[in-house]
């Protein structure tokens, strides 16, 4: 594997061996056909593209954040020097990857407010500003930051902190909609990248510290309109929600949670605020579960069972949002020991046999079989 940021991501990181099965080769997943930018999107995303383009923030599918440009290297990087500079709105934190399709530099920043660039010049293109009420900075554990967007054809997405997934036209940045993804009156957030899949854009949430149940949703990049939903934490009556996660909750993942505790008035957490990786290849979802609460155990959940998917990597079915499988890195978390950090997807040899992996460093910091 001749790719260095896999070389590097091998210290000290984790790793799953993934199932091998056929992939799905379905024009689309609802069935429906993409139009000629949304065809150019999804192959940048498969491919990564020459380097011209940062399609994604984590540059492509596999998210491994490696650019294939070679002009500039070791032996000149010291000669670099700025191009252009601007100006952010807010002296707050700033986490966002940028990301760059057809010269035209995309940018999320605190408040979730989106800034285009000319990518050459840092010419000024268009800004947006969602307008998030300031008081909803009090349920963001770590300030009102934002990741950043998802490009998709003549679209691009960006979720907000109180909660609004909104589809802006890429040229231009006016809103072509917009829809609430969770409740509002409770202390929940968005300060992830939603990910788009093929016609249907994703995105989870954070707030598992102040008491809320962690879930991903899929929705229709066209018109907003959810398609499917996957629970990371059980119903707290453990009754079924009509969601993804009911087969899998009922049959297993019940019985992983007390019959009694915290989790039951507090939501359990376990929610997906970053990790939302897709593999093209296996067309299956891998979501970075987060802490549980509280985040004692034994206050939770009475000390008893592992709750399922706290602080696990699980795999959905890309078209439907179904479990698939799913990998406890910290059965009965109690030390908020996450797994919410980047997921890289790669193909190393595993007893001589080439084999899909997915790379992954929690706080654990242990190696994953």
């Amino acid at each position: 594997m001749a790719k260095r940021v896999l070389k590097a991501a091998l210290i000290g990181s984790a790793f799953l061996a993934l199932s091998a099965c056929n992939a799905s080769k379905n024009e689309s997943i609802s069935g429906g056909q993409l139009d000629d930018a949304e065809k150019a999107s999804e192959t940048l995303l498969k491919t990564g593209g020459n380097g011209d383009d940062w399609g994604a923030i984590g540059y492509g599918y596999d998210e491994q954040r490696f650019s294939p440009l070679t002009d500039i290297n070791d032996q000149n990087v010291g000669q670099l020097g700025i191009a252009w500079t601007a100006d952010l709105d807010d002296a707050r934190g700033q986490e966002a990857t940028p990301v760059v399709v057809d010269g035209v530099m995309y940018v999320t920043h605190a408040w979730s407010k989106v800034s285009a660039w000319d990518a050459a010049t840092g010419k000024p293109l268009w800004k947006f500003d969602p307008k998030v009420p300031g008081e909803r900075a009090v349920s963001a554990c770590c300030d009102v930051v934002n990741r950043g967007v998802a490009v998709w054809g003549d679209k691009l997405f960006v979720g907000t902190l109180d909660g609004r997934l909104i589809a802006l036209d890429k040229k231009t940045g006016k809103e072509i909609w917009s829809t609430q993804t969770f409740d509002a009156s409770k202390p929940y957030t968005i300060t992830g990248a939603p990910r788009v899949v093929k016609d249907m854009v994703l995105i989870g949430n954070g707030g598992a510290e102040f008491g809320v149940r962690g879930y991903v949703t899929a929705y229709d990049a066209d018109t907003g309109k959810e398609r499917w939903r996957f629970y990371t934490a059980p119903n707290p009556t453990k009754a079924k929600d009509g969601a993804a996660s009911d087969h899998i909750f009922a049959s297993k993942g019940n019985a992983t949670w007390s019959d009694k505790g915290e989790w039951q008035t507090s939501g359990g957490g376990g929610t997906v605020w970053d990790a939302i990786v897709y593999d093209k290849d296996l067309d299956q979802i891998y979501l970075g579960v987060g802490n549980g609460n509280p985040w004692n155990h034994g206050t939770r959940s009475n000390g008893e069972g592992d709750n399922w998917f706290l602080s696990s990597v699980v795999a959905l079915d890309a078209a439907t949002g179904a479990y698939k499988w799913h990998y406890q890195e910290t059965p009965g978390e109690t030390w908020d020991y996450t797994a919410t950090q980047p997921i890289i997807l790669a193909e190393q040899a595993v007893n001589g046999k080439p084999t899909k992996v997915l790379y992954h460093a929690p706080r654990t910091a242990s190696s994953s079989p």
